[in-house]
Formats: structure tokens, C-alpha cells, sequence
């Protein structure tokens, strides 16, 4: 026992060895860990990029020549409306239409910088606004039929 009571006790692990025995510990967990978040971690980073990334311009809305296709489309169904079935068969039908055609005017006015009003819900302009401004963008170069049959006498559109 006397031999033990003069000499120093040395630790079994030093900080060194600690260390290293966390790192071997901790090692697969971490990988683990990169594995399952580095996707995520990566479109994060994807998506930061892009959204500091100037993008060209875009266009507003569809292209005028849909635009003018669609208003013919929507006039000629209109017009067929409006001379075929019962009108409280069609009524309904053929508001419908009117308001597609208000939306599509107005899309193709804001196209044509032609003038117009904006309404506060889409579709809803009077019926002789809806000429009026059909007849404008009719004057601003859009090919139309010659003939828009008669919209809704009640102002609905």
C-alpha cells in the first residue's frame, strides 16, 4: 500500500480519447442525418437561388389572338343563343356567355391598351358598356363579327 500512496493517479481517458469516442459514437447518426435532410436542405437553397435570380418578362395575360378567338367563339355562341331555344332555357345560358365575353373584352382591352373601365367583379359591365367597348377594340384592330346580336335587356352584364 505504500507503494500506491506515493504515485499519482492517471486518468484511464483523457480528454483526447473522449473525444474521439463521442466522434465514433456520434459519426453514424450524423450521416444518417445529412442523408435524410440534405434533399430538403438542397431545394431550400434551389429555391432561395431562383428567387433572387431576375426571370424575363412575362406576359400579362393569354395572347390576343386567343384572345380574339375566343370572343368570336363566345359572340357566334351568343348569337345562336339568343335565336334558339325557350328563353327560360337559355337564360341562364346565355348570361353565362355574356360575362365570358365581358372578361375576355376586358382582357383583350387591357392587351390592346384600348380604354375601358375596370369593373369591381369580372364581367359585370352594363350592356352598353360592353358594346361600347367592344366597338373599340373592334376600331383598335380586333377582327369581330360584323353583327353582335343583342345583349340582356335586364343590365345584368
Amino acid at each position: 500500500m505504500a507503494a500506491t500512496r506515493g504515485r499519482r493517479w492517471e486518468p484511464a481517458v483523457n480528454a483526447l480519447d473522449a473525444g474521439k469516442l463521442a466522434l465514433i459514437v456520434a459519426t453514424p447518426t450524423l450521416l444518417g442525418a445529412v442523408a435524410v435532410y440534405a434533399p430538403r436542405w438542397c431545394g431550400f437553397i434551389a429555391e432561395r437561388w431562383e428567387q433572387h435570380r431576375p426571370h424575363p418578362p412575362q406576359p400579362a395575360g393569354p395572347p390576343i389572338e386567343q384572345l380574339a378567338a375566343d370572343l368570336r367563339r363566345l359572340l357566334r355562341l351568343h348569337g345562336e343563343l339568343v335565336v334558339s331555344a325557350h328563353l327560360a332555357m337559355q337564360a341562364h345560358r346565355l348570361w353565362a356567355v355574356e360575362a365570358a365575353i365581358g372578361v375576355r373584352a376586358i382582357e383583350a382591352a387591357r392587351a390592346l391598351d384600348v380604354p375601358h373601365r375596370e369593373p369591381e367583379l369580372p364581367g359585370a359591365l352594363s350592356r352598353d358598356e360592353l358594346i361600347e367597348l367592344l366597338r373599340a377594340l373592334a376600331s383598335a384592330g380586333l377582327v369581330l363579327p360584323a353583327k353582335v346580336e343583342p345583349f340582356t335587356s335586364d343590365g345584368r352584364l
